[in-house]
């Protein structure tokens, strides 16, 4: 259940851009506060438009498609932006291409950066929860367009 500042949140996005009342994620970036607060920095800044995660996190009829929209929350639970999804990809973790690690935004925005940097995020996650992580792991490659706020939108 969304929090009364999603929820308010989500309704001035509604009323502001026409779209219809309809479920939407609330997420947080990462594992930890700071990690959600440097993420989000980056698609504040608008270098970070993809974003990726285990299929294996998501029920079958939950797994991001376009259209849908995500509210994304700062490290301290506040909601700061809403985007749309563009496109979103499962492909092994092994074959996740150089684009997508560039549209990710994070560090020199390398594949190789990607990997390494999502091998221990993942591996992480796998630790805490009892499962194996491996170059084949299926990853959800989403990609989006930021909706609001309206000054940090991307312009179509």
């Amino acid at each position: 259940m969304a929090s009364k500042a999603a929820e308010d949140f989500w309704a001035a996005y509604r009323a502001a851009s026409g779209v219809p009342d309809r479920p939407y994620e609330v997420v947080r970036f990462g594992d930890s506060p700071a990690l959600a607060d440097e993420l989000l920095a980056l698609v504040r800044a608008g270098r970070k438009r993809a974003t990726a995660s285990l299929l294996r996190d998501y029920a079958p009829d939950a797994v991001p498609k376009p259209g849908d929209h995500v509210l994304v929350l700062d490290g301290a639970g506040t909601p700061a932006c809403i985007w749309r999804t563009s496109a979103a990809d499962i492909l092994p973790f092994i074959e996740v291409g150089e684009d997508f690690a560039a549209a990710e935004g994070e560090g020199d925005g390398s594949l190789a950066y990607w990997r390494e940097g999502h091998n221990r995020y993942f591996g992480r996650q796998a630790e805490r929860e009892g499962f194996a992580m491996h170059d084949r792991i299926e990853v959800v490659c989403e990609r989006f367009e930021l909706v609001w706020p309206p000054e940090l939108a991307d312009r179509r």
